[in-house]
């Protein structure tokens, strides 16, 4: 493995990153529970693939990720860092591919995939999953049928 060249500041800072219980995703999670919403957390919404969702309504097939602008490459706010900059090109690309990945798999799978930014607001995002969630149960698609593999609210 490639050893990088960074500062302590750097990698004190980069252990710090939480990958799971993210302020946005707790508050999230806090307003779909407040919604009336039951849910799991940190599961895999298929079997044999090992990724994990952030928010998971198994009766309605619904997987929802919360994207960290750094991480996965916010159209928005994505910054490209100058240190090491082939390397985290590289990692971030490679996050961007396997979440396509994943999207693709879960609707195959009949799973809509609901990818939301660190950024949005989160009553507005819990607002559109309630919604999605709404009317998957309710038995009918979003606009765009059946082929539709993701969306961001």
């Amino acid at each position: 493995m490639e050893r990088l060249e960074t500062s302590a500041v750097v990698r004190a800072r980069m252990s710090r990153q939480r990958s799971r219980d993210t302020g946005v995703e707790v508050a999230l999670r806090r307003l779909l529970h407040a919604q009336g919403l039951r849910f799991r957390i940190h599961r895999r919404p298929l079997p044999g693939i090992r990724r994990e969702a952030d928010v998971v309504f198994g009766p309605a097939r619904v997987a929802v990720f919360v994207d960290g602008c750094f991480w996965h490459g916010c159209p928005e706010h994505a910054t490209w860092p100058k240190n090491n900059s082939e390397f985290w090109r590289s990692k971030i690309e490679g996050n961007r591919t396997r979440d396509r990945d994943t999207d693709a798999r879960l609707a195959q799978a009949g799973w809509l995939a609901v990818r939301v930014w660190e950024h949005e607001d989160p009553a507005t995002a819990a607002a559109a999953i309630r919604e999605t969630v709404r009317q998957r149960r309710a038995g009918r698609q979003r606009p765009g049928g059946p082929s539709s593999t993701s969306h961001n609210v």
